[in-house]
């Protein structure tokens, strides 16, 4: 009588190792359908076929065991595609997080030591449309993008005085929680729902601008702040952000323009 595949004969059916099929039966995942009770063999059925194949492609996308088992328990596909995009967006995050690093490590480590060019400039008092929060750093981008299409609704119809830009409070980076506040300079900043009109004091920036992708901005920060040392100058106050060309204004990451502004003051000399 056929009593299945073998173990071997099963792996190689599905790209799965012996090893890793003994693993499978271990936890519950994958059970063979069969085990002879004399030799300890395993054997499996053809209908069990897709179902390791599900499992193959769910951990080459790195999908924890734990998940999988939940993905292969429930009947109701919505449910299963719910999970798998769950995980897909975490893949997604990390994709992204890895993108940026690799970006700022191939900077990092090029030749080009130049200074970028950077300017003192003297920022007069102005009202502008805002809206401000209390935001956790992973999730300022999300918050940043609801905002400024909240804000762009708000003023629709009103001449712009200039870009939009955002403030980022030091603990946003030091505490990873901190106050953000984007805005748009119009001639008349409403009050309307989460934007209000807000004041902005004068200021004394840094400023420098970055060009391109935002997965290396960090390094234009970096050097900005040694360009602000060796100027023995002090940084105080949020960071300034001024979007000059924007991931809103093209989908072309080589045209994006970002104004970075450190607040600062001299050092008296001792």
């Amino acid at each position: 009588m056929f009593r299945g595949l073998t173990i071997g004969e099963f792996a190689a059916v599905t790209h799965l190792s012996v090893r890793t099929l003994r693993r499978y039966h271990s936890s519950g995942l994958l059970e063979p359908a069969s085990v002879d009770p004399a030799s300890g063999y395993r054997y499996y059925s053809g209908d069990q076929i897709p179902t390791a194949q599900v499992i193959h492609q769910l951990r080459r996308l790195d999908v924890p065991l734990s998940s999988v088992a939940r993905i292969l328990a429930t009947e109701d596909t919505e449910v299963r595609a719910g999970l798998v995009a769950e995980h897909l967006r975490r893949l997604e995050a990390e994709l992204d997080r890895t993108q940026a690093a690799v970006a700022s490590l191939r900077t990092l480590l090029s030749p080009d030591t130049t200074w970028p060019r950077t300017e003192l400039r003297s920022v007069p008092a102005r009202t502008v449309a805002a809206i401000e929060d209390v935001v956790d750093h992973d999730d300022v981008l999300s918050w940043y993008a609801g905002a400024m299409a909240e804000l762009d609704a708000a003023v629709s119809g009103q001449p712009s005085l200039g870009p939009p830009g955002g403030l980022y409070a030091n603990e946003l980076f030091t505490g990873g929680r901190g106050t953000v506040l984007v805005h748009r300079p119009v001639t008349d900043p409403p009050a309307l729902g989460r934007v209000k009109p807000v004041d902005l004091p004068p200021v004394e920036l840094a400023v420098t601008v970055h060009s391109g992708s935002h997965d290396d901005i960090d390094v234009t920060y970096g050097r900005l702040g040694s360009w602000v040392v060796e100027h023995a100058l002090a940084v105080d106050g949020p960071v300034h952000e001024t979007y000059l060309v924007a991931p809103r204004d093209t989908a072309d990451p080589a045209a994006w323009r970002t104004e970075i502004g450190w607040p600062v003051f001299r050092l008296t000399p001792e």
